[in-house]
């Protein structure tokens, strides 16, 4: 092989070697700001869901910023085009699903929590949202180059900058507030002002910046002081008597609400089943008022089972719920009851299994324990799920043992799927398919409802029940379905007062026994388990007696960032710290109150257990282990 002289050999010159790079960060650039003006497009037009004018310019940067950071850990232009755009695509592409169906945007918490979601899918659904993850994964290790010093360079600015702002949260919190602004009730407007990246940004920051630490036994104190239980012995009440001994029967229903709100879907029929009406009606209409809506029935459930409320967007039983406490469950096991719950479910679903087990559940029965034999694509039907739960506990309806039997059903939820032996019966206007789905579903759902009523009150007719919808159900982009009917607005900033109760009121009806329904009124979920007490004559100390609701005040209902406060006649929606407004300040007052006794019982060291605890072994039984015969069953 012939060498050639060292004059004639073509190397770069460093002139070109620059050159050469320049372009391609130019390149690099004006691909993530084609692929960004695209992505809007396509969102805006698919999902209504956008950043605002006023937060084009910052996104854009935001999203260049990123890019630069990519490319320069990248091998090739090819390589990182493929990278970031499966990544940015991803992110973007699940921030309008979760805006168009609950309204808000991706949070920090929402990654936490993504394993639950792979749960929900099946089919396409499910291989798409793997893809999601998988591709943006897979094609980020494969755009690195591994082997270059100035990729490592790149990696160690953003260890660097995650460090940083994980060790000084707080000033960071405090700095990106005053430039791009904060609303902690409108998360939507957060979005819109400040676009995808910055809002993951501001959000995760602030989430580090207000991990607080446990309360100390004088906070916990000041705040029981504060809800007038300032001496033990109000508190604290020698009841040898008033040993509740009724089974008491709670059927959560998910998604269920009422269809015939919806008039601009002109619904061709009502679902409800014409029994549930009346029965309703005789409990005058009574709402319960949920934490969430669209889905996180993992919150509601931890209201009406622990009797304490939920003011963050994010999942209680998932990171809030860290000790043994005395919910519900655990409170009557100290009176002799068993309880079970069912849910045909994954069992793990937003951490069901650790978080029943430490409210003080016996059995937890989830979708291993059913016969799947009735299946609207992956949902369990009720008629199956109640007649599988009566068939286990009705020898057990008259034992000796009083039981206390939750059961949270599965049908009902999105995308409102049927199966052959349940045929469309109701027709919905154009353009309302999915209410139509809906209304179906509710039509199937209420009338294996009130079957499984009519069997449970014949079995136990002196049985406590109480039935109710877990949340709203999501029909569609921007709170369509309830936009069009003139319910919701198309964002929360949007709302008038009335709009904020309707979004989280369910229908709630509670029967007791033989003397039939009892009317609550609208209540807040949370203050369900102290009044279910009240019923059942358990008047022993309990932790949900703070927030059972009284005769004459009005009920609070927090929501992220806010709360309203209503006696059924008037409204008042406290949104702001400037609302100033005298039923504000306290109702303020005492949710904050609340909210120190929470973190104390539920992550704390529990100092205010010591007066509210029913029996004095009570720490004794909450740590002991469960019977093998008891253990939740997986």
């Amino acid at each position: 092989m012939t060498r050639l002289p060292m004059n004639q050999l073509r190397l770069p010159s460093p002139l070109q070697s620059v050159r050469r790079r320049v372009l391609g960060w130019i390149g690099a650039m004006l691909f993530v700001a084609a692929w960004y003006l695209a992505a809007q497009a396509v969102m805006d037009l698919l999902f209504e869901v956008k950043p605002g004018p006023d937060a084009f310019r910052t996104d854009l940067i935001a999203h260049l910023v990123i890019g630069a950071l990519l490319y320069g850990m990248s091998s090739s232009i090819t390589r990182f085009a493929l990278g970031t755009a499966a990544l940015l695509t991803a992110l973007t592409l699940g921030n309008a699903l979760k805006m168009s169906i609950l309204g808000g945007p991706l949070m920090p918490d929402d990654f936490v929590a993504a394993k639950n979601m792979f749960l929900l899918l099946d089919g396409w659904q499910l291989a798409g949202a793997a893809l999601m993850v998988a591709v943006p994964a897979i094609l980020l290790w494969w755009m690195i180059a591994w082997r270059r010093a100035w990729s490592w360079v790149n990696l160690g600015v953003v260890a660097l900058a995650v460090g940083l702002l994980v060790a000084f949260p707080e000033p960071t919190s405090l700095a990106l507030d005053k430039q791009f602004g904060n609303s902690v009730w409108n998360q939507r407007g957060n979005f819109e002002a400040r676009g995808l990246p910055l809002q993951l940004l501001q959000e995760g920051v602030r989430s580090r910046a207000r991990r607080e630490p446990t309360p100390t036994h004088g906070e916990v104190e000041e705040a029981l002081a504060r809800l007038g239980a300032s001496a033990p012995s109000e508190l604290v009440k020698v009841a040898a008597s008033a040993r509740p001994g009724r089974n008491l029967h709670m059927i959560v229903l998910e998604s269920f609400w009422d269809p015939m709100l919806l008039d601009a879907s002109e619904l061709s029929a009502d679902p409800l089943d014409p029994a549930f009406r009346e029965l309703w009606a005789a409990a005058g209409h009574a709402h319960g008022l949920a934490p969430v809506f669209g889905g996180y029935t993992a919150n509601t459930e931890f209201e009406i089972l622990c009797g304490f409320p939920v003011e963050r967007d994010n999942v209680f039983f998932e990171g809030g719920l860290r000790n043994e406490a005395p919910c519900l469950p655990r409170h009557l096991a100290s009176a002799g009851y068993r309880s079970f719950a069912s849910h045909p479910n994954a069992a793990s679903f937003w951490n069901r299994v650790n978080a029943y087990r430490r409210i003080g559940f016996d059995t937890y029965w989830s979708d291993g324990d059913f016969d799947l034999d009735d299946m609207n694509k992956g949902f369990l039907s009720d008629a199956s799920l109640y007649r599988q739960v009566l068939d286990r506990l009705g020898p057990q309806l008259h034992g000796p043992t009083p039981v206390f039997n939750y059961v949270l059903t599965y049908f009902g939820h999105l995308p409102y799927p049927l199966n052959a032996q349940r045929p469309t019966v109701i027709r919905a206007a154009e353009g309302h398919e999915t209410v139509e789905a809906y209304a179906n579903t509710l039509y199937y759902k209420s009338r294996e409802l009130m079957d499984f009523l009519r069997e449970l009150r014949r079995r136990d007719p002196d049985g406590l029940i109480v039935l109710f919808g877990d949340h709203l159900p999501a029909l569609g982009n921007q709170f369509g379905g309830f936009r069009e009917s003139g319910l919701l607005a198309s964002s929360r900033a949007e709302f008038t007062d009335t709009m904020f109760r309707t979004l989280v009121a369910t229908p709630l009806i509670l029967i007791d026994g033989r003397r039939g329904v009892v009317k609550t009124g609208d209540l807040p979920f949370y203050q369900l388990p102290g009044l279910l007490l009240r019923l059942l004559g358990d008047a022993r100390p309990s932790m949900m007696t703070l927030t059972a609701p009284e005769p004459g005040l009005p009920s609070i209902r927090p929501l992220p960032g806010m709360h309203f406060i209503g006696d059924g006649v008037s409204l008042t929606t406290c949104r702001d710290p400037a609302d100033h407004v005298a039923a504000c300040e306290a109702s303020t007052a005492r949710l904050t109150a609340l909210r120190v006794i929470a973190r104390d019982i539920f992550g704390g060291a529990q100092h205010a257990l010591r007066r509210l605890e029913p029996t004095p072994g009570f720490r004794a039984a909450a740590s002991a282990p469960l019977p093998d015969a008891l253990k939740p069953r997986l």
